[in-house]
């Protein structure tokens, strides 16, 4: 069976309900009380906003509401779909990569943080934000908070800095896999569990089982998930080419520190 389609993701989506979990919004969690079984599901818009839609309609259909997270540039940015899922009553937030769109000059970053996030709010609300690995970029966008308080520009979270992943079980499809340590650059936690869970079925079937914890996070990139043949064979080819460019940028990143 092939893994990574809508069908596979509305599978999961309706076990979620079926075994006691509420689905939640990140502003929803961080900002009210939330059954004691939660599941915040976030998607990183990177690319493909139409695929975000698809998805956004199925969940609307479902009867949840999760986050899209969507960058200020295309292929992400799109205003008439921003507008549409915000509508469906799902959380729209900012996929920020200021810093190393900055090339690591703060007060530069800064700036452009403020006028991109204020572009997102002419179209909608926007109250959490979330960084984008830009992974082929020496700068970490989430060192930006080192510098300076995103509270100041009336944003209320962001996932990274304020969820307790040693109480969150944090799953990531970045590298299309949801065993990612080796396709991974930016998009991972410390965290105390120990999952080593590869297709999306094994997560069906530890929920099946009643071995996943109460409180979960999932990061969906919707560019990854396509029920057509053609371009979901596009997706796992550039992915898989994708993640040798980044074990082997690791590998070098990793000798560097060694040397300094």
């Amino acid at each position: 069976m092939r893994d990574f389609t809508m069908n596979e993701y509305r599978i999961l989506c309706r076990q979620f309900s079926m075994f006691g979990y509420q689905v939640t919004t990140f502003i929803d969690y961080i900002s009210s009380n939330v059954s004691k079984r939660i599941v915040v599901i976030r998607h990183d818009v990177d690319t493909c906003p139409e695929n975000a839609l698809v998805m956004a309609f199925m969940e609307r259909d479902l009867g949840l509401k999760t986050t899209y997270y969507f960058r200020s540039e295309a292929p992400s940015y799109d205003e008439d779909i921003i507008r549409r899922i915000a509508m469906m009553g799902h959380e729209v937030g900012y996929h920020y990569e200021d810093l190393s769109h900055a090339n690591g000059d703060f007060d530069k970053a800064i700036i452009s943080f403020k006028e991109n996030i204020s572009k997102l709010r002419r179209i909608c609300s926007v109250q959490t934000i979330c960084m984008h690995g830009s992974p082929l970029s020496r700068w970490d966008n989430l060192q930006l908070w080192q510098h300076y308080d995103y509270h100041a520009f009336d944003v209320v979270g962001e996932p990274y800095l304020d969820i307790k992943f040693d109480e969150v079980l944090y799953l990531t499809d970045t590298g299309r896999s949801w065993k990612t340590a080796n396709d991974n650059i930016r998009d991972q936690v410390e965290s105390g569990f120990d999952y080593n869970f590869r297709h999306t079925s094994d997560i069906i079937r530890a929920l099946e089982n009643n071995t996943l914890p109460d409180k979960i996070m999932f990061n969906i990139h919707p560019q990854r998930w396509h029920d057509k043949y053609m371009p979901w064979l596009k997706e796992l080819v550039w992915q898989n080419t994708k993640n040798i460019g980044k074990r082997i940028l690791a590998t070098r990143r990793q000798t560097m520190r060694l040397i300094t």
